[in-house]
């Protein structure tokens, strides 16, 4: 697959502005609710019209304001998968499968049936079916038109929790069986980073980042896309040298493996990042509980930097074993960060 967007979409109190490419393979689309996510895929589709800008999908131009282009989105090869699955309610699965088939449709319904495990349900309707059953039946009816393109509009949103982890792990497989690129919606960072290879980071109609998932994670690169990926600390800096900052929020001086900019604003640390220390450590500081919380697997522990006035409070994350019999349920003296998990970050607004 290769797909170029660069599109623009106005409202009255929003407006979304994205451009981004993408190749072989899944790409998810992260961001808040309201951020654009659904209109993108929206516009691809051909749902919505962008007032400006250019879709091309594996070469054939699916828009294009100036040359006066919009195909219909009988016309664009797309699938598009919507949160509720837009089943037909009056129509048997067969029905809703066999509705978007345009040859043998026999044919088409055998092997659809027998890929997405829907035997025996052939002549249910919609509302006799589970929330996994709906998501494949709304899946294969999608497949049988035979989509270039499939766009998942937050396809787990409508199951319960306990079902999303399993039914994600089946998506996976049959996606591999089917070989068919994708976008995926979601805002679960968990979601994207267990089925995504690559990703797009939108913010209030923005594109932040888009590359692969595990390096945006690793280094995300801009506050925005930090906090999107589920980084809970993050300190305003002043820069001391190219690989040294001041946290303005909680009065330490950490050292980085990353470069300090003109324009880096801010420092995140991922809650599972510190370790216990001692005083003479690298990026080691003092540190009191205010705290504890548990979970049901881990411990979420809230302290305070020790210093000079109050400091805005810090989440650590850690197995319980670690915070009931490594450390006796006692918050150290000291904890640090390595250089590398300090995350140096820029904000957007100051990229405009």
């Amino acid at each position: 697959m290769s797909l170029y967007v660069d599109i623009e979409k106005k409202y009255k109190d929003f407006s979304l502005k994205v451009k981004f490419e993408t190749q072989v393979g899944i790409l998810g689309i992260l961001g808040a609710s309201g951020c654009g996510k659904s209109m993108t895929l929206k516009c691809i589709a051909g749902i919505v019209n962008p007032e400006r800008g250019k879709i091309v999908l594996n070469g054939r131009t699916l828009f294009d304001s100036e040359k006066k282009i919009n195909l219909k989105p009988q016309k664009r090869r797309v699938g598009y998968l919507f949160q509720d699955y837009a089943l037909f309610p009056n129509k048997t699965v067969e029905g809703n499968i066999t509705c978007a088939v345009k040859g043998d449709k026999k044919a088409a319904l055998k092997k659809w049936i027998s890929l997405f495990q829907l035997e025996g349900l052939e002549k249910k309707y919609p509302h006799q079916l589970s929330g996994g059953q709906k998501q494949r039946t709304a899946l294969a009816r999608m497949l049988a038109s035979e989509p270039e393109l499939l766009l998942l509009d937050e396809p787990f949103s409508a199951l319960d929790s306990h079902l999303k982890e399993m039914l994600q792990m089946e998506m996976l497989e049959l996606l591999k069986k089917i070989n068919r690129d994708m976008l995926l919606v979601s805002h679960s960072r968990d979601e994207v980073y267990r089925l995504c290879p690559d990703l797009l980071v939108l913010d209030q109609g923005r594109k932040v980042c888009v590359g692969q998932t595990r390096e945006i994670f690793k280094e995300p690169g801009f506050l925005e896309a930090a906090r999107l990926t589920g980084c809970k600390n993050f300190s305003r800096i002043r820069r001391l040298d190219s690989r040294m900052v001041k946290t303005e929020d909680w009065g330490i001086v950490l050292r980085t493996a990353g470069e300090v900019t003109e324009d880096s604003s801010y420092a995140g640390i991922r809650a599972h990042y510190f370790r216990p220390a001692q005083k003479s450590e690298e990026n080691a500081f003092p540190v009191e509980l205010a705290e504890a919380v548990e979970s049901p697997f881990e411990m979420y522990v809230i302290f305070r930097v020790k210093g000079e006035g109050e400091t805005k409070p810090v989440w650590w994350k850690l197995s319980k074993e670690e915070w009931n019999q490594e450390l006796g349920e006692k918050m150290p003296e000291y904890l640090k960060v390595d250089p590398a998990d300090v995350m140096v970050l820029k904000e957007m607004d100051q990229q405009a």
